[in-house]
Parts: C-alpha cells; sequence; structure tokens
C-alpha cells in the first residue's frame, strides 16, 4: 500500500476530561489507545483489538446515496475517545485506509491487506467506515487470512442492516457487496453463508427481495426485530452461530431507527430498536466465534449534535470490552 491508500493514526483525536484527581481507575479510552504505525504490522503482533478506518464516499457515490460517511471514521473515534475504560484491554489504532476520488477498488484491497495483517497477528480488527462498500474489503481479508492458514471453517455474514446491499450492477458500490461476496464464494466452490437482520419491506425492491431468495440468505424483517421479539430474534442468532466456525459481523447503522441514527445515507423510517441491536452485538463478541466487524454509513454531514457519534461509539465500544462484561 502507497501512503495515498494508508494514513497512519490522527493520535490528535484521542483526547478527553482527565480525572486524575479522583480516586480509582479514572482511565478514559484516550489514555489506552495506542498508535500502531502501518509499517509495524509485520513486525508487532498486537494481538488485542485494532481499529482500522476505512474513509470512503465512493461505493455511497455510486449507489446514489449522500456522501459524507468518508469523516465516519475520525467522527467514531472522537466519540469513543472520552468514554471511560471499563473491563478493556489493549486497543491499538492503525489509522485509516483512504479512498482517493473514484479509486473505490484500490481502497478496498488495501482495506484487506490490513485486515489479513490484522488477523494474522491474532488482533481483532473492528473496520469504521466509509459505507457499506466497505463489506468487500473486510471480507476479503478475512478469506486471504483464513486461506492463508489453511483454514476451511464455515464464515457466517451476519448483517444488521435495513438493506440486502445484493445488487448486481456492477462496478461495485454500497449496495452491491454481499453479492460480490457471493460469486466470489461460488467461484471458489464455497457455500455463501449470509443472514441480513432488520430488513425494510419498503427499503428493497421485489427483485433483491427474489434475489436473496435464490442465494439462499437468511433475513429477518425490522417488524419482527423489536423489543417483545428479543427473545426470539436472540434465539435465531443463536442457531445461525451454531452452523458456523467463524462470524463475520457487520452493522449498517441505517438499521436503526432514524430518531436514533439520523446520521447515515438512507435513514430509516422504522428501524430496529438500539437495545435489540446491542444486544446481537454482545451475543455475537460473547460468542467466541467473532473474528472481525465493521460498522458502514456512519455519515457526519448529518449528524445532529453529536447524537449519531455517540451511537456508533457505544456499539462500537461494546466490540472492545471484553467478552462476558
Amino acid at each position: 500500500m502507497t501512503p495515498d491508500q494508508w494514513h497512519a493514526a490522527d493520535m490528535t483525536l484521542w483526547q478527553g476530561r482527565s480525572d486524575t484527581g479522583e480516586q480509582g481507575d479514572t482511565r478514559r479510552l484516550f489514555n489506552i489507545v495506542q498508535s500502531l504505525p502501518p509499517q509495524a504490522m509485520k513486525d508487532k503482533g498486537p494481538g488485542g483489538k485494532v481499529l482500522v478506518g476505512f474513509a470512503c464516499d465512493a461505493g455511497v457515490q455510486r449507489n446514489q446515496g449522500r456522501p459524507g460517511a468518508a469523516q465516519g471514521p475520525m467522527a467514531i473515534r472522537r466519540a469513543l475517545a472520552g468514554l471511560p475504560a471499563h473491563a478493556i484491554g489493549q486497543v491499538y489504532d492503525v489509522g485509516d485506509v483512504v479512498c482517493v476520488e473514484d479509486q473505490l477498488e484500490v481502497a478496498q484491497d488495501a482495506l484487506a491487506y490490513a485486515v489479513s495483517q490484522v488477523l494474522l497477528h491474532q488482533g481483532l480488527p473492528i473496520v469504521m467506515g466509509g459505507g457499506h462498500e466497505i463489506a468487500w474489503g473486510t471480507w476479503q481479508g478475512l478469506q486471504a487470512h483464513l486461506d492463508a492458514v489453511h483454514d476451511t471453517g464455515r464464515v457466517l455474514i451476519l448483517n444488521l442492516d435495513a438493506h440486502f446491499d445484493l445488487r448486481t450492477s456492477r462496478p461495485g458500490s454500497s449496495g452491491t457487496p454481499f453479492d460480490q461476496i457471493a460469486a466470489a464464494t461460488r467461484a471458489a466452490g464455497g457455500v455463501f453463508q449470509y443472514a441480513c437482520l432488520g430488513i425494510s419491506r419498503l427499503g428493497n425492491t421485489a427483485s433483491l427481495f427474489e434475489h436473496a431468495e435464490a442465494l439462499g440468505v437468511q433475513y429477518l424483517e425490522d417488524t419482527v426485530m423489536q423489543e417483545r421479539h428479543l427473545d426470539q430474534v436472540s434465539d435465531r442468532v443463536r442457531r445461525l452461530m451454531a452452523d458456523a466456525d467463524h462470524v463475520y459481523l457487520t452493522v449498517d447503522l441505517d438499521v436503526l431507527p432514524a430518531a436514533v441514527m439520523p446520521a447515515v445515507s438512507a435513514p430509516a423510517a422504522y428501524g430496529v430498536p438500539m437495545s435489540v441491536i446491542e444486544t446481537i452485538i454482545l451475543q455475537v463478541r460473547d460468542s467466541g466465534k467473532l473474528r472481525v466487524a465493521d460498522f458502514a454509513e456512519f455519515n457526519p454531514r448529518f449528524d445532529q449534535g453529536g447524537r449519531g457519534a455517540r451511537v456508533a461509539a457505544r456499539l462500537a465500544y461494546r466490540l472492545l470490552e471484553t467478552p462476558g462484561t
């Protein structure tokens, strides 16, 4: 990767209130996050949680959405910085993969490399986007790592999203990543295990539902993912993970109601409650099968009073915590 593609961590983003005059553990995330220069990844295995930014608008623009998600990683870091460091161990920030103009495929290749390197050194990559084109890069990184270590285990892609993102048009965009993954999986003779929870019937055409059915996609609509259905949803997630060796969790923040998450390309009129989304994230985190996660579509340009940034940071924080806490 060239310097244009990968920018080292900006540690000036990691700052916040200091309570050093108080008793006990007063650390916040800005006190414990460490910079890991990109060039050091081959030589130093972090062995902890590793934040990777994907500063990209190209996929959203290709999909006729609202640009601005390229600033998402920076805003999420700022919102994370001042949170108290409860039950959090090593956290590294390796900086951002940056998409230059419309060079989306180049940026996705760079992201795949970053993810594979973190996995090589036994880290858990937590990728912050950027549009949902992030998924094609994240998945390629996971698959490259599994291929390198000759791991043929079953991979479940668990997408919390209002949209299938199974468009078949090319070139790729924020609307195509899971169709791209399906095609690559089939070409390699593998099994496409994709579950999409939170689907909006009003956000997907009949054609997309038909394509999902043809690909064997398992999904739940947003109407059956409300708090009153939480036990059934959790059981569904448990059964999905039971059939997998590895889980790739991808969270499109537009799965949340617009009142909770206004700062996305396509705000949800209905959406899935924050409590349900957080419960699923914790369930996946504690499963022992989570290998990589990403957060997509956060767009600070349309945030209201930093509300969306705080929501994105809270969900990312849950993955930084030690499992079981």
